[in-house]
């Protein structure tokens, strides 16, 4: 391609104004397309991991999931519980070095809060110790978070999410107002000593509807005695010693447990979750970004056609240009380098459409651009339009001068 190619290619675009841009109309679109939809499953792939790593990227929720049976004939079976006792064996760091902490649970359901006239039901309302709080990464807002310290001593204190501070207080009210009050849950008193920080939903259900109290007082006051726990949050020492820690805690329980086997525990490995996630989440923005570029392979078809038409009206043209001494490839170059330039003005314009487009809230998603998205979309729709150029350009510098002359 010479300068003199150049000129002539960009002549011909602006000698036929609309034509030239509803071609790049069509390769703008496609670049858009493909930065816009691949910035929106970037953008909810994020905000997935997002939610998962807000309960913790390095956890393992462990319950009770089946029956074992015991040794009395081999007939007679009996349920598989997690008590106090393996709790603290769980906590062991001979026994489980990959374990750095633990947090028992006792979930109580349907228990209404009641304060002021007021009334609602959390979603869930656990009783708990000091570690669940770095754990799940509760921050506390505003007041103070119970201590182990107040588990062993049941003391009658609770620590509650936004939500449930303003289905008590009102929306519009201020939360803190409700520090230092007695509120009722079920059947009990418990005095507000802290607000956590918001967390928003994790997909399922409002992390912030959520009530926390010491382990020996839910067991007091609400859920009744005993020492089983509904479930056992374990966090890892680091993420990649995620599955260690699992093996060492399903040890530890297996010969804690008479007649307990492997599916006598549910185990839900955060890490292992997480990866699924990213799997799954890149195959969603693969697919996304593929039927965006069908739209590419249109507005490529469309260069061509329009180029087919270019040179049949140019053929005269092309007949004094070679008459006078073009050679096939000064023919060839400035067919070629019109459509290219059609493709990389359409993909510019693309590349700012999709910028501007992925500003802005999708299916309440928030785009997240990927910069290889932007490169990759340019890059394709030149290669588009250099592939589909090639027809056209070819078939022009092809025609004989005498032919071309003679063309009405």
């Amino acid at each position: 391609m010479n300068l003199e190619g150049l000129r002539i290619a960009l002549g011909g675009i602006v000698a036929n104004k609309l034509r030239s841009g509803l071609t790049m109309l069509g390769i703008m679109i496609g670049v858009a397309s493909v930065i816009v939809l691949v910035a929106v499953g970037a953008g909810s792939a994020a905000a997935s991991r997002q939610r998962l790593e807000a309960l913790g990227s390095n956890t393992l929720t462990i319950s009770t999931g089946g029956f074992g049976f015991g040794n009395r004939g081999g007939t007679q079976s009996r349920v598989i519980r997690i008590e106090d006792s393996d709790v603290v064996a769980l906590s062991d760091k001979v026994e489980a070095p990959s374990v750095k902490l633990v947090a028992p649970i006792v979930a109580a359901n349907s228990i209404a809060a009641v304060y002021d006239g007021a009334s609602t039901t959390p979603q869930q309302f656990q009783g708990t110790n000091e570690a669940l709080f770095s754990i799940r990464n509760y921050k506390v807002e505003s007041g103070v978070a119970f201590s182990d310290a107040d588990v062993v001593a049941h003391a009658k204190v609770a620590v509650i999410g936004l939500t449930v501070a303003k289905n008590l207080l009102g929306d519009n009210a201020d939360a803190n107002t409700l520090i230092g009050s007695e509120v009722r849950f079920g059947n009990a008193n418990l005095t507000v000593i802290g607000i956590l920080k918001p967390k928003g939903t994790n997909g399922t259900q409002d992390q912030d509807n959520i009530v926390l109290a010491p382990l020996t007082t839910v067991r007091d006051l609400i859920s009744g005695s005993g020492t089983s726990v509904s479930q056992v949050i374990v966090q890892a020492t680091n993420r990649k010693a995620t599955d260690s820690a699992q093996t060492e805690v399903l040890n530890i329980l297996l010969s804690r447990k008479a007649g307990s086997t492997s599916t006598s525990f549910l185990v839900l490995n955060q890490a292992s979750l997480l990866q699924t996630q990213d799997a799954n989440n890149r195959t969603f923005t693969v697919l996304l970004g593929a039927v965006a570029a069908i739209s590419l392979l249109v507005g490529g078809i469309g260069v061509m056609n329009i180029m087919l038409v270019t040179v049949t009206e140019r053929t005269r043209e092309i007949g004094i240009r070679k008459a006078i001494g073009a050679r096939r490839s000064d023919v060839l170059g400035q067919f070629l380098t019109e459509a290219v330039l059609l493709t990389m003005l359409g993909g510019l314009l693309g590349v700012a459409a999709g910028l501007i487009g992925s500003r802005y809230t999708i299916v309440d998603v928030k785009p997240v651009v990927e910069p290889y998205s932007v490169f990759l979309a340019f890059g394709v729709a030149v290669a588009v339009g250099l592939f589909f150029g090639i027809y056209p350009a070819n078939r022009a510098a092809q025609l004989r001068p005498i032919d071309a002359l003679r063309y009405e």
